[in-house]
């Protein structure tokens, strides 16, 4: 698997030549063809300037090192446009992004379909979502299946999933509701108890209430943590 011409030109056609070093989306300071210093040298700051033959050397030299490291993550064998259709993105989210998320994960477990409805969960940079994101994963989705621009747009537009909504007992929202009530009703309870029988003397109704209720908070950091991790971001 190799970087071949089409995914350079893509990379070189998206991320544009600056020759004067820029502050870019999320406040990095960039140059060339996007290079930045986590990429490694030259390291980038205010006022450094280079010219398009140098910003062509250091694109060649950060496209290697991103080719290798979405190499080493790739447990199958792709095709030499899939491949670069993947560097691509990398060279744009980053290495550890691309590790975390759920495009290689689709990748890896065959299902290429998917692929191009996981890139576009990347089309936000601080905090927006960018027209010249969506561009680019429609780009990167077309070089990966093949198909022209305009139909991969189309397939980075699709949700991931079909959109429904929640039923009641999958609703985090819901639950909550229901615990929360549960956990008053406890102390109700307890309380009550404590009052008839005496049966509770050292515990008291709120503590109940306050241990129900940090198991619900923990419960749904959980299934937020999860929803987020299948989702790739």
């Amino acid at each position: 698997m190799k970087m071949c011409d089409e995914g350079l030109e893509l990379i070189k056609a998206q991320e544009g030549f600056r020759s004067r070093a820029y502050r870019d989306a999320t406040g990095v300071w960039t140059i060339g063809y996007g290079h930045t210093s986590m990429a490694g040298p030259p390291q980038v700051r205010e006022g450094l300037e280079i010219s398009r033959a140098e910003g062509e050397n250091i694109l060649r030299r950060d496209v290697g090192r991103f080719a290798g490291g979405v190499r080493r993550l790739l447990t199958r064998t792709l095709s030499d446009r899939q491949f670069s259709a993947l560097v691509s993105f990398a060279y744009n989210v980053g290495l550890g992004n691309f590790e975390r998320s759920s495009v290689l994960r689709a990748v890896n477990a065959g299902d290429f379909e998917a692929v191009p409805r996981r890139l576009a969960l990347w089309v936000k940079a601080g905090g927006r979502t960018l027209p010249g994101l969506i561009r680019r994963r429609a780009a990167e989705a077309a070089l990966f299946t093949g198909d022209r621009p305009a139909q991969a747009e189309g397939l980075v537009r699709q949700p991931v999933e079909a959109p429904r909504g929640k039923t009641a007992h999958t609703s985090t929202t819901t639950l909550a509701a229901i615990v929360s009530a549960l956990a008053a009703a406890a102390s109700s309870l307890a309380s009550g108890v404590r009052d008839l029988a005496g049966a509770l003397p050292a515990v008291h109704p709120s503590l109940i209430a306050a241990v129900i209720v940090a198991a619900a908070a923990v419960w749904i950091i959980r299934e937020r943590w999860l929803k987020s991790r299948d989702e790739g971001i």
